[in-house]
Order: C-alpha cells, then structure tokens, then sequence
C-alpha cells in the first residue's frame, strides 16, 4: 500500500516507512506523533520489559505475538522508570489483563507512559517486509486524514538515521549513585547477611535494572557510573570489576568518550564485563570493529552456541549492530556465535579478564540460560584479588 492510498473509514491510525510503505490500523497509547526506527521483537512474553528497556530508546516496535496487554502492567516490571522507546505496533485489540499481579491496563500505562502505537496492523507482513528491505524510519500518526499522513511524513523526513547516533547520553544517569535491590521474588525473601564480597562500578549507557539486580543477587556493591565518565574517576573508585552496560544507538559513535576509556580499564588489568551495547564498545576498545545489521535480533528465543563449552544456550537478544568477524586482533577470541545467521554474540581477551556477550543474561522474564555469565565475571573478580 503507497502513501497515496485510499485511506479506510473505520482507521483512526497510520503507520509510515520511510519507503513509503503505510499500514492503517487503530489508535492505542498516548495519541501523538511517534518516529522512530522500525523493528519487530519476537519474544511472547516480556512486554513491558520490552517497552522500558533503554536500548530501544528512538525505536518502534512491532510484537509478532498477538495478545499483547493480557498481563496487564505493574511497577515491578520496569527496566527504567522512564521509558524512551518511540512507539509499538500491534496485530490485534489490547487483550484485557487477566493476571493477580496487573495494576494498570496496558492502555492506561502506554498513555501514563507517554508511547503512542497503533493496532489491527498486519504484523506478519509488516515484519516479512522488514526482513527483505531492512530497518528504516516509521512515522505512526493519531491522524489518519491526507493532512495528518502528509505532516508526518514532512517529520519522518527530517529524522536523522540510527547510523552514527549516539544515544547512551541521552539515556544513562547524570550522576553516580549506588545501586542495592537484587531480583525480585514472587515471595518475600528471608533476610540474610549479605558480605557484599565485591565491589563492582557499572558503567551507564542506557543499563536495564535486571543487570544490576542480577549483579547485586550475587553479593556486590554497585556504584552505578554516568556514561561519560572517565577511566580515572571509575578506577578512584577502586572496583573488583568494571561493568559495562547496554544501550541504544551506534556503537562506534560514542568514539570520542566511551572507547578510549574503555580501552584504558583494559589496560589497568582489572576485570571487565560488557552485555550488549557494552559489548560492542568493548568489541572497538580491544580492536574490531561493528556493523549495522539488516534488521537486527530482537526476541527471546535465539540460540546462541557457547564456544567454548560447546552447549547451545537459548537468549534474549535486542540489537541493530554487531561486532564483526573480521579485524580482530590475535589476543582476542569468539567465545559465542549466533546459530541464526553466525554473527558474533561473545568475546574475550586471551591474556586478561576482560570478556563480553551480545545477549541479555539478566533476561527477564527470560530465558535465563546464559545466566552462568555473571558467575564467570564473579570468577574473574575473585581470581583478580
């Protein structure tokens, strides 16, 4: 369908690539004009979790599983307490909450929230046509009239492309603060001493709470650092090891302050852990070098195969870039492939404790196989001392 197509009588939304493709569907969320980079996300489960996670800060986002909203929303589930993603389409009607732990209907939250998206949009198609042209700029407009369509594509014109943008600043925290909550429980959890046997300073780029929780179940103190900070004032901290965490936008353009102080905590010997967006900077610091994919993994249904140990883990994925195969220099190695298309999904220095992987081990609600990943950056930090 063109953007000079007959625009259906009951549509009260429309969806706009940046190739002119439109989908017309139904208004959900916060009524506004959303734009942002197309993707679709797999996973069939996790809705919120998608929606808060910071890595999607300037996408919208397509769900392939249908019933969306029938967990309804709670405030245990954020990954920020502000969310960024630009906006979210949808096959069918918002599906009523039917679960004990719903506080809010899923369109009172988007609307709380501030997302806007669109519903009755054929997500099958839409997501086949991502995979054979490729990620792009979308528009969804609340105004499905000729003059809405025509202001929204004056807009989606005028959007800058996810090649060369730097997003980790615009959503990592300002300042330091400590971070103390660990994974939530269905039950409330018997009170134990906790040693806080490490200390460990995580690096802000756009970082999902479910890390930090994940770090701090395993008894560390977390001093949660602004992504621009320095090597200088994160090792005056005196860390066990140095987290770096994942975020939106491109890698390689946070050259001018996150990769030469990533490759100066490489340089001090101490350990060093990166998830995603940390992981390709850690990919630039140690040499290699990242590419935009076509459409990027976002789901949490990819299997990964461990290198290493040779077992196939099913992971969490959310990424448009990749570390590539080729450049890297001889002290480091590929610990982790993806078993869809071979890309790169985990590396490591051979000589010092510095290791990273491109899917989510703090996955939640999940899988949670690659979770042996933080015991190996506990491992490190233990043989370190």
């Amino acid at each position: 369908m063109s953007a000079n197509a007959t625009i259906p009588k009951n549509a009260t939304a429309c969806l706009i690539l940046a190739d002119g493709k439109v989908f017309f569907g139904k208004a959900i969320g916060a009524k506004k004009l959303s734009i942002g980079e197309i993707c679709f996300n797999t996973a069939m489960t996790g809705y919120q979790e998608v929606l808060t996670d910071p890595s999607y800060c300037g996408q919208i986002i397509t769900f392939t599983f249908p019933h969306i909203g029938n967990t309804g929303c709670n405030p245990e589930d954020f990954e920020t307490q502000t969310p960024v993603a630009s906006g979210l389409v949808i096959r069918d009607d918002i599906t009523q909450p039917s679960s004990f732990r719903s506080k809010v209907h899923f369109q009172a939250w988007l609307e709380q929230m501030n997302i806007g998206g669109i519903s009755a949009v054929d997500t099958r198609a839409l997501t086949r046509y991502i995979r054979k042209h490729g990620a792009q700029n979308a528009a969804i407009t609340h105004d499905a009239t000729d003059a809405g369509i025509k202001t929204a594509q004056a807009a989606l014109s005028r959007a800058p492309d996810m090649n060369g943008l730097d997003l980790a600043k615009d959503v990592a925290t300002t300042k330091p603060y400590e971070w103390t909550d660990t994974l939530w429980k269905l039950s409330p959890a018997v009170a134990t001493a906790n040693s806080k046997r490490y200390h460990v300073v995580a690096v802000d780029y756009g970082v999902k709470h479910n890390i930090l929780r994940s770090i701090a179940e395993r008894g560390c103190r977390i001093t949660v650092v602004p992504a621009t900070s320095t090597a200088e004032e994160i090792l005056a901290l005196k860390p066990d090891g140095i987290f770096l965490s994942n975020g939106p936008g491109d890698p390689a353009a946070t050259g001018l302050y996150a990769i030469p102080t990533i490759k100066k905590l490489v340089e001090s010997g101490r350990p060093v852990f990166g998830i995603c967006l940390g992981h390709q900077m850690l990919g630039l610091a140690l040499g290699g070098k990242t590419e935009k994919m076509k459409q990027g993994h976002r789901g949490a249904n990819h299997p990964v195969k461990d290198l290493l140990s040779g077992d196939v883990i099913i992971t969490s994925q959310n990424h448009g870039f990749a570390v590539s195969k080729e450049g890297l220099p001889e002290d480091v190695e590929i610990t982790h492939i993806s078993l869809f298309d071979g890309t790169v999904q985990g590396l490591r220095h051979k000589k010092l404790p510095v290791f990273c992987v491109q899917g989510h081990p703090e996955a939640s609600p999940g899988p949670h196989d690659s979770g042996y990943l933080f015991d190996t950056f506990l491992a490190n930090m233990e043989a370190a001392r």
